[in-house]
């Protein structure tokens, strides 16, 4: 007889339900949500476990990680699915979501997320760190902004690096205004040299990783976004085609389609957003900045010549993961293209 395990996971504690391959249920039990816990209290059933299954949450990459070195067959399934399935539950518990994802196991519907390598994980964890404090700091400029056009005074456009001292420099001598902006400087000095500190660590660790110094020979592509997209991707093997990644990454158009109806939307905006966005200031860089000559950027300048700018970059961003993931996984540097002739040009023109 086969048995199989959901695990409706909180922060505490971990709710089980293991159920035979008829869909009865066999036992119901309750663990610390910490893997020696949960694989103690598996063993200790005496079951043959054939699925071991638990919903995508921040705690699942350790669980997982932890489980599978046990040799516990521990599978990780996606949010949408097990959602679904969750919601044919008259009441919303723990004990009902374990046997949702219990039943979920037994039948084999339900699609198994990747879990990332912890190198991966770190990396990207490095990432969100940085790009927090990033965000922080711009929202504490704004503050500053404010404040002082309250008191009729315009910054202008200074870098980061000169914020601060510009600040002081304008109302350095007004004693009603500076007593306000100062504790927010302070804390612009000290988050501008942890971010400093943090995108140094970026750069440290892409000038030793091989994969993101070859992503980087693309136009367009700096540290941030060849770390970005070599800690999302991980594993490059398991995109079966590299024009999977676009669609991986959400930014491939959503469609809805029933009966006569069939609509095609926006982007799906769907998986990581981290390396979304870091793609999609790439594709910018790559249309505005880049002065090298470039198939993908001729293409680029093309659909915006006609359909805008704005649609170009996403285009662009979209084609980019996929010749990023061809690149690694074919282990070559990116192809500028043959530039056109004078004479080709003037031709097609």
């Amino acid at each position: 007889m086969r048995y199989f395990v959901g695990l409706d996971v909180s922060l505490e504690e971990t709710s089980i339900c293991i159920v035979d391959e008829t869909g009865k249920i066999v036992k119901e039990l309750r663990a610390t949500s910490e893997p020696t816990a949960l694989i103690v209290t598996l063993r200790d059933t005496g079951l043959s476990l054939e699925r071991v299954g638990l919903e995508a949450c921040s705690l699942t990459a350790w669980l997982h990680d932890g489980l599978t070195q046990a040799g516990l067959p521990a599978i990780c399934i996606e949010t949408r699915q097990a959602n679904a399935a969750m919601k044919t539950m008259p009441n919303k518990t723990d004990r009902n979501d374990a046997r949702a994802l219990a039943q979920i196991m037994r039948t084999g519907w339900f699609r198994q997320v990747h879990v990332k390598s912890r190198q991966c994980r770190l990396w990207r964890s490095l990432l969100v760190a940085r790009r927090t404090i990033l965000n922080e700091m711009r929202s504490i400029e704004n503050v500053v902004r404010a404040i002082l056009r309250e008191a009729g005074v315009k910054l202008g456009t200074p870098g980061r690096a000169a914020f601060v001292e510009r600040v002081r420099e304008l109302v350095g001598g007004d004693s009603e205004v500076m007593p306000l902006v100062e504790p927010l400087l302070a804390i612009l000095v000290t988050m501008l040299r942890e971010f400093t500190h943090l995108t140094k660590r970026v750069h440290e660790v892409v000038r030793k990783e091989a994969v993101c110094r070859r992503l980087m020979s693309a136009p367009g592509v700096g540290p941030i976004t060849a770390l970005a997209f070599r800690a999302t991707i991980d594993r490059p093997d398991r995109f079966q085609h590299s024009r999977d990644v676009g669609a991986h990454l959400g930014l491939t158009p959503a469609r809805y389609q029933s009966g006569e109806t069939d609509i095609q939307g926006r982007i799906s905006r769907c998986g990581d957003e981290l390396a979304r966005t870091a793609l999609y200031e790439a594709a910018h860089t790559l249309l505005t900045r880049s002065s090298k000559w470039s198939s993908l950027r001729a293409w680029g300048m093309k659909i915006a010549k006609h359909r805008g700018m704005a649609r170009a970059r996403v285009a662009v961003a979209r084609k980019l993961a996929v010749i990023l993931h061809r690149m690694w996984t074919d282990d070559v540097g990116f192809r500028f293209g043959k530039e056109p002739t004078a004479a080709a040009v003037a031709l097609v023109a």
